[in-house]
């Protein structure tokens, strides 16, 4: 990945883009090409990897071929060069795109034993579950119903290599530029992204 010195990501990259779950994409090379699925992930600090799972149809755990590369995402937003107080100054301004991105490098292992997917939904679900005023369980389910469900899907934990992160959050721009993004991002309610350029020019 291409990052600039002043779009360098912080140290916990990778802990902020996964600390509010979300989909990633897993990408990796097979025989028949590159494939990729959508698919929410867990971050396990301590193991340093990523754990998720695929439906057991979805060839790709079977037919990958060496590293894989999860790409993690954060909030990301057109930027308007007209928000930019340096266009009223000498016009020399074009569009741009604002983004947190991280390329995470690694091997996938696989898992298909019962008792670690049957942790790994319980707590993927409790992960996505969580705050809400009647959270959903697996044991809601009827335990053989939920039996069924496990055999269907198989295990995937990307054992991680190396992590390649980007924060391009307008940090080359003058202040008052940057002033000008948090507006023009806010009146496009792309909130996320506004509050992040927020916080990348105070780090």
């Amino acid at each position: 990945m291409y990052v600039p010195a002043h779009f360098a990501a912080p140290d916990d990259a990778l802990a902020q883009l996964l600390a509010a779950p979300g989909a990633v994409d897993l990408v990796s090379s097979t025989p028949a090409g590159l494939t990729a699925t959508t698919l929410p992930m867990l971050h396990d600090p301590q193991a340093n990897a990523l754990t998720g799972h695929l439906a057991r149809t979805n060839t790709q755990w079977r037919d990958t071929v060496g590293e894989v590369l999860v790409i993690v995402r954060g909030p990301d937003a057109y930027v308007s060069p007209s928000w930019y107080a340096s266009k009223a100054e000498h016009g020399r301004v074009v569009p741009t795109w604002d983004y947190v991105l991280a390329h995470v490098h690694g091997e996938l292992v696989l898992h298909e034993d019962a008792d670690w997917l049957a942790d790994h939904v319980t707590r993927l679900t409790a992960a996505h579950e969580a705050g809400r005023a009647e959270p959903w369980a697996v044991t809601d389910a009827p335990a053989r119903f939920v039996a069924g469900q496990l055999r269907a899907i198989v295990g995937v934990e990307v054992r991680i290599s190396r992590v390649e992160a980007k924060w391009k959050l307008s940090q080359n721009r003058p202040a008052a530029d940057v002033d000008g993004v948090v507006t023009g991002l806010t009146a496009d309610r792309e909130t996320a992204t506004a509050a992040a350029v927020q916080a990348a020019r105070r780090s």
